[in-house]
């Protein structure tokens, strides 16, 4: 503020609090000259929020204190804190390689910012509030191994799988949770065909899509579990 500003802001102060008014013309020198020294550098008013004049009219309001530099000072400290702590410094348009370019426009932006004659830059996500349409449903896939759409494509080349997820959406027992005591295949595996040969071994073990009834029933006589999802 300058001289003239200081003045304004001590007759409106008056106005409100009349132990503020000095009648004779010495002390109201002197009270116009210690608040231009201590109040010089803060602004009667800015464009985005900050006012002397609500401050000394909030001091007032509220203190039964007459009213002194300080009260409007504390104010203006807060209010350029607040801004500082909710500005996130934008990439300066400055060659990057000009190092005292870059960094005078750096200065130049906070300033601006704690001043209150630019709005603080904050990250776009947080200040937007808008959230993308497809953000839940892609949390979700990303919280599975495999996305809904991918185990969909996979299916035909994974029909064990398949049908084990088929059958415990469907609220069946998850019947490779357990081990096959026909074909011997361990839990998480599918069932194979097992075919005897002539001499007793066995032959062939290509995998089945469905499990062999004995391990359906001895998965539904188990806690039901729900599928790995790989």
């Amino acid at each position: 503020m300058d001289r003239r500003e200081i003045a304004a802001l001590l007759a409106y102060i008056g106005r409100l609090d009349p132990r503020a008014i000095r009648t004779d013309p010495g002390e109201a020198r002197d009270q116009l000259a210690q608040w231009h020294e201590l109040l010089g550098d803060v602004p009667l008013a800015t464009p985005h929020g900050w006012d002397a004049r609500i401050a000394a009219r909030q001091h007032i309001r509220v203190s039964p204190y007459q009213i002194l530099p300080a009260d409007i000072a504390r104010p203006w400290e807060s209010y350029r804190r607040d801004r500082l702590q909710r500005h996130t410094d934008p990439t300066p348009t400055a060659d990057p390689d000009d190092q005292a370019a870059w960094t005078a426009e750096l200065v130049r932006t906070r300033h601006a910012v704690a001043s209150g004659t630019a709005q603080p830059t904050t990250y776009r996500q947080i200040a937007s509030g808008r959230v993308d349409p497809g953000l839940e449903g892609h949390l979700k896939a990303i919280g599975r191994y495999i996305p809904d759409h991918i185990r969909a494509e996979l299916a035909p080349y994974r029909p064990a799988r398949a049908a084990r997820e088929a059958a415990v959406a469907q609220g069946q027992p998850d019947f490779l949770s357990v081990r096959c005591e026909w074909c011997h295949a361990q839990a998480g595996e599918p069932c194979r065909r097992r075919r005897v040969g002539p001499d007793g071994g066995a032959r062939g073990t290509a995998p089945r899509a469905t499990p062999h009834p004995g391990r359906i029933d001895l998965a539904a006589a188990r806690p039901a579990q729900q599928p790995a999802m790989a």
